[in-house]
Order: C-alpha cells, then sequence, then structure tokens
C-alpha cells in the first residue's frame, strides 16, 4: 500500500500512464516547435505595422495592354575628376534578341564610380540594334518589390520553381519587359553582411544572387532611396550599389556621398533628355535608421528635413535642359490621402522646376493630380512587395515630340505573394476607385489621364 492507501500496483499503473501522457505532450510540442521555426518564418508576410489592405472590386478581365516597341538610350552621369575608364560588354538576357521582334532595341550607357578598385570609373555600355523610326517612347513606373528569402514573396517564388510567371502574370510581364524604360523601387539592400539595425521592427535583405531577378522582369533601373535601403547598416548598403553596379542596373537616390546619390539618370529619348531624380523623406525624425549621404560618406538621398539637396539636383538638371521626374519616398502608410509633408514640400519641389512626380511608400495607391500643370502621382503602393490582397498599378508615360504626349494608369492587384494585370470589370472598378481618389483628373477606361 503507498502512504496514501492505493494499493502499490494500481500506483504505478497510473503513474506509467501519467508518464506516457507527460512523453505525448512533450513530444507534440517538440514538434510544433520545430515546425514553427522552419517552416512559418517563410509563410511571414513582409508587412509593416501600418500597413492595410486597398480597395479591391470587381471579378472580371480587361483587354491586354500593349506598349510601342523601339528604342531607347539612358545614361547616368558622372563627375568629371575620372582618371580612367574600363570597358565591359553585357551580355543579352535570354528570350528575343535586341531588335527582334517582342523586344524593343535598348541601348544603356552609364558611368560609375568602380566597384572592388576597378580603376576610377567604371563605364557599362549595353548595345543593341535599331528598330526603324523612332517616333515615341514609353517610361513605365511601379512601386515596391522585396527579394528577402525570409518573406513571403520570395520564399513563394521559390517554393514555384523560381518560375517568374508563376508569381507574376504573363501578360505583365509581357507589358514590362516591353517597355522602353522600366523602373521600380528597391525596397531591401542586396548583401550578406551587417546585422540588423537596433530598434527597427521591420529589416530587409535579398541575397546578392537575386539581383537577376531585376533583368527577368525587364526592370532598367531602380530607385535605392527608401527606409529599407540602409536596413543592415553601411556594408551592406555598400554591397547593394556593387550588387546592381555588376548587374548593370542603374540606381538612382543612393550613393557612396552625396555627390553620387543626387545624380540624376539620364535618358535620352532621341535628341531629348529626360533626368530621373530619386529622394526620400521617411523616417521624419531626428535620428533615421535610414542614413542619408553625406559629402564624404554613403547613404541615401533625403529631402527631409533638409530638402536643399533634392532641389539642388532638381535645378542642375532643369538648367542642363532636361525633363525632370522625380521618384519619391513620401506619405504616410496605409493612408489615401497625401499627408502634412508631401503638401508642404510639393509647392518647393514645383518651384525647383520638376515636371513629373512619381511617388511611394504608403503600401497602398493614394490619387493623381495636376498641380500647376505638374501631373503628381502620389503614390503606386506595393508593386509585388508582400502577401496581401491589394490595388496597385504601374504609370506609363509616352514620350512624343519633345514631350509627354499620355500618361497611363494601368491597373493591378498583388494578391497570393503575386501580383496581375487587371481586365473588363476588375480593371474599370479599380480605375473608378483611382478616379474617386483623384477629383481634378479624368481617367478614361483605359487608364489615360488627363487634368480637367
Amino acid at each position: 500500500m503507498t502512504p496514501c492507501g492505493i494499493p502499490a500496483g494500481c500506483f504505478l499503473k497510473k503513474m506509467n500512464r501519467y508518464i506516457k501522457i507527460f512523453l505525448l505532450s512533450l513530444i507534440i510540442v517538440v514538434a510544433s516547435g520545430l515546425a514553427a521555426l522552419f517552416i512559418f518564418p517563410e509563410m511571414r508576410s513582409a508587412e509593416d505595422p501600418a500597413e492595410g489592405y486597398a480597395a479591391v472590386s470587381g471579378d472580371e478581365f480587361m483587354p491586354t495592354v500593349s506598349a510601342p516597341v523601339v528604342s531607347l538610350e539612358t545614361i547616368m552621369d558622372v563627375s568629371d575628376n575620372s582618371a580612367s575608364e574600363n570597358t565591359v560588354s553585357a551580355d543579352v538576357a535570354e528570350g528575343p534578341k535586341p531588335g527582334e521582334e517582342g523586344n524593343p532595341a535598348l541601348t544603356m550607357e552609364m558611368r560609375l564610380p568602380a566597384p572592388h578598385g576597378m580603376g576610377d570609373e567604371l563605364y557599362v555600355s549595353t548595345a543593341g540594334a535599331v528598330t526603324g523610326e523612332k517616333e515615341s517612347y514609353t517610361l513605365c513606373f511601379a512601386g515596391d518589390v522585396l527579394f528577402d528569402p525570409g518573406y513571403a514573396i520570395y520564399a513563394n517564388y521559390q517554393r514555384q520553381g523560381s518560375v517568374l510567371e508563376k508569381c507574376i502574370s504573363e501578360d505583365l510581364l509581357e507589358i514590362m519587359r516591353s517597355e522602353d524604360f522600366m523602373m521600380i523601387n528597391n525596397e531591401f539592400p542586396y548583401s550578406e553582411r551587417g546585422a540588423a539595425l537596433e530598434g527597427k521592427t521591420y529589416t530587409f535583405r535579398a541575397k546578392p544572387a537575386s539581383v537577376s531577378l531585376l533583368g527577368e522582369m525587364g526592370v532598367d533601373a531602380v530607385s535605392v532611396a527608401n527606409n529599407h535601403a540602409y536596413d543592415f547598416g553601411g556594408d551592406a548598403f555598400l554591397d547593394t550599389l556593387d550588387t546592381l553596379e555588376e548587374a548593370e542596373i542603374p540606381h538612382v537616390g543612393g550613393g557612396r556621398n552625396l555627390e553620387e546619390a543626387s545624380r540624376p539618370l539620364y535618358v535620352y529619348a532621341g535628341d531629348d533628355k529626360i533626368a530621373i531624380i530619386a529622394a526620400s523623406q521617411i523616417e521624419r525624425y531626428g535620428t533615421p535608421h535610414s542614413k542619408g549621404a553625406t559629402e564624404d560618406g554613403a547613404g541615401i538621398l533625403r529631402s527631409y528635413p533638409d530638402i536643399d539637396p533634392t532641389l539642388d539636383a532638381i535645378k542642375k538638371a532643369k538648367e542642363e535642359g532636361a525633363y525632370v521626374i522625380l521618384f519619391i519616398h513620401w506619405g504616410t502608410e496605409n493612408e489615401t490621402a497625401a499627408d502634412w509633408a508631401q503638401n508642404e514640400q510639393l509647392p518647393k519641389f514645383i518651384d525647383a522646376g520638376v515636371d513629373c512626380i512619381i511617388g511611394g511608400h504608403p503600401h497602398i495607391l493614394q490619387g493623381i493630380s495636376y498641380v500647376e500643370g505638374v501631373p503628381v502621382i502620389y503614390s503606386l503602393g506595393n508593386f509585388w512587395f508582400n502577401s496581401k490582397t491589394i490595388d496597385t498599378g504601374m504609370v506609363e508615360l509616352e514620350w512624343a515630340d519633345g514631350g509627354v504626349k499620355n500618361i497611363r494608369f494601368i491597373p493591378c492587384r498583388q494578391s497570393g505573394c503575386g501580383v496581375k494585370l487587371l481586365h473588363d470589370s476588375e480593371a474599370q472598378a479599380l480605375i473608378s476607385y483611382m478616379q474617386s481618389l483623384s477629383p481634378n483628373v479624368n481617367i478614361d477606361a483605359e487608364g489615360y489621364i488627363t487634368a480637367k
């Protein structure tokens, strides 16, 4: 008998049963922990705290949008004190060769400080065949992308066998690849160095090899002027610049010093000169995590709190006879209306001579307006960034006869870790929604935007 009066045999049987229950529970807990450790991180959604769902409506499709097939030349400007140049020929991407049907001839030139000590200056030239008389050109812009393997977008891309067409609809890819110039916001660094910045809730980083996705998407240039390019510190930021340059993807809005960060990307449409400048006003507090470039220090081009470097870049490009596009990171997350800082800085950009403003950062779409004759696309939102279902889109500028002939909103939707082109009633619903956000413009059924 036990001290409690229970027969010893019964007591041992009960103890054995309790031990078995305990061991079974322990196995379940350990298995659940391992699942959380190895499976769930891949499923994380790259979300900022204030990110929300944009209005989504409609359920059918619109006819595929096509773009003119023409030639374009891009040049990234440099300082004049370079001592030497190296010439590098780029490989032509897989698919139709330049000049063939389905692939416009693209001639790209850029001059950049050489990475890894390859001389004082690196000169890169990629030449394509000319497709004939050039009457118009298209320049297209989209919002945020994220290639961090710890978050949903890239994890899903890998689960899909790294087949891009399973993540971005084929008709949307066709448009992106056929644009004469395609630009997105690169919302992360490419690096395997550094540590996540202390005190920052969300930090992103991608493997340098994933930069090849940009070319596969049809992207010709990126902005690094955002609040995540510096997430893993200075070394990772420098790795990002090197990675993009080695991949021959021009970047704007960041550099090894302020001169480089404020340098425009010059795009030549025939004899016409177009300057693209990128800047960020996000992290509007005393000591932002996203370090601003200085005279001798690497970082992004910040327009807040000091707007002057951005204004100076606009004025200089304007003095050189360029049509100036500002690709800016601004606004408040999950807010469809422009905030105080957007409204405060917008007239200053216009006074400096900017000709077109294209914004991002709020993670959702904001409205479109004409302010003193300047088209302002306040926010394109996420493009291929997280697992949330949100409306998004691209803005296409058609350049002809020395100026912008047409501006078009191309309706898209991010959903299920992918992004697709919208058609028919879905497209019309989103265009109607954009019209509701944009009271002083007209947006027709095909997405063409005109001032009222």
